[in-house]
């Protein structure tokens, strides 16, 4: 028996329908399908992410950030995560709404590839013990409580980089080099590369571009102001004060995203910035 994971926005009735109609086929070819969102659909077990069977591929109904809360399950089960973007600009939740009895079938056909996308891990030390842990797939964040600056001190391979009057710092992956971090004026870095892109946002200094490091590097972030806020993918959050410390890098557990084609990077890119690209070798 093949299992499926159904996951959608609740507050998007478009998601809600577009589940309807995709449950219907995938419980005509055998399908068992699973969800841990708050929907009630005919044909559909709600379940938590602790109790949920082996699955062989998680298919998600949103935007960005609907994958990324999928992704908090799918991570531990190594499943991959299809995603219909049902949103603004998606590059996590990359397939259009075109027609979804073409998308069911090329679940049921298993007419998707695979590729596996890095993530990031942090911890919080606070007088010498941890206090805080977590991972992200698109970035770590370290962003000021209040209306003034916060005050970070960066060192990268235990060597001191900079110290910072700022709104914050990101620690972006490749996936979420198109997500905060390039609206923070960072450079859009392919998914297959394997590096880490750190900036500061509206940092009061002359230095304060992007950093393009190894993934081998171990970040530090050390909190000198008062009091700060960490934030993993907009999801996981936690308070920091004056004199923690949030290490950062690389994870050695990737998320697996399905896609169904083979569509290059920088198609994409064009097609979702919506690039001028008119008179490329006479096209």
């Amino acid at each position: 028996m093949r299992n499926l994971l159904l996951v959608c926005n609740p507050s998007r009735p478009q998601a809600v329908e577009a589940a309807k109609v995709l449950t219907k086929e995938f419980v005509q070819a055998g399908f068992n399908i699973f969800t841990i969102s708050d929907i009630a659909i005919e044909g559909v077990t709600n379940s938590t992410a602790q109790e949920l069977p082996e699955l062989e591929v998680g298919l998600v109904l949103g935007g960005d950030g609907t994958m990324l809360r999928a992704a908090e399950v799918t991570r531990f089960h190594q499943i991959p995560l299809l995603g219909v973007n049902l949103g603004h600009v998606g590059f996590l939740a990359e397939v259009e709404e075109t027609t979804l009895e073409s998308i069911a079938a090329s679940i049921i056909g298993k007419k998707y590839v695979i590729d596996s996308r890095m993530t990031v891990q942090y911890s919080v030390i606070r007088h010498g013990k941890k206090v805080s842990e977590g991972w992200a797939l698109n970035e770590v964040t370290v962003e000021r409580q209040r209306a003034t600056m916060v005050e970070l001190f960066l060192e990268i391979d235990q060597r001191p980089i900079s110290r910072w009057g700022c709104d914050g710092l990101i620690c972006s992956t490749p996936t979420g080099s198109t997500a905060y971090a390039f609206s923070a004026g960072g450079p859009v870095v392919w998914p297959e590369v394997d590096a880490l892109v750190v900036l500061p946002i509206s940092a009061h200094a002359l230095f304060s571009r992007p950093l393009v490091i190894s993934t081998k590097s171990q970040i530090v972030v050390r909190i000198e102001s008062d009091e700060a806020l960490l934030s993993a993918d907009s999801l996981r959050k936690f308070d920091l004060l004056a004199g923690d410390q949030v290490h950062i890098s690389k994870d050695v557990r990737a998320v697996q995203l399905a896609h169904l084609s083979n569509t290059l990077f920088s198609d994409r890119l064009v097609a979702k910035f919506r690039l001028p690209i008119q008179g490329w070798r006479g096209e």
